[in-house]
């Protein structure tokens, strides 16, 4: 998948760039897997903690203490910001509870959010109750980040 969205990033001379939380990195791995993925790769945010998501991204103080890490507007000011702190035209962001703690009942393990951000353009984000494992969780986030960027790729 990540191939395949590669041809249509540099089809459309667009770059990328990701927002990680929760696949501490996934996302820009498999990416970077891709032998030539410079060319369409910008960079890689990896912010793990509210502080990191504060610094590197722009993501806002009040956000994260009204709405949590792992939430729509987080994710949503991830994406803005990776966009805006790269050469980036498209940008996907993920926070999530991954577990296996961490869960309370309004946001159990499993609980990911995702946004796709085309520079100039509405950004999308969807909520995600992923079932499985840590590692299941975080695979199904990293398979559901690329499907969102192949569309966005696609459908600009």
């Amino acid at each position: 998948m990540a191939l395949e969205l590669g041809r249509c990033l540099k089809a459309s001379s667009l770059f990328m760039a990701t927002a990680e939380s929760c696949t501490g990195g996934w996302i820009a791995k498999c990416i970077t897997d891709v032998a030539g993925s410079s060319e369409w790769f910008d960079r890689g945010f990896v912010t793990y903690s509210n502080r990191a998501k504060m610094e590197m991204l722009g993501v806002r103080a009040e956000t994260l203490d009204r709405y949590g890490a792992v939430s729509e507007q987080t994710v949503r000011e991830m994406a803005a910001g990776a966009i805006r702190h790269s050469h980036a035209q498209v940008a996907v962001a993920v926070s999530g509870i991954a577990g296996p703690s961490g869960g309370t009942a309004d946001k159990p393990v499993g609980t990911v959010w995702l946004a796709w951000q085309l520079r100039d353009k509405p950004c999308h984000t969807r909520l995600w109750r992923f079932e499985g494992n840590r590692e299941e969780v975080r695979r199904q986030a990293v398979l559901t980040a690329l499907e969102g960027l192949l569309d966005v790729c696609t459908k600009r």
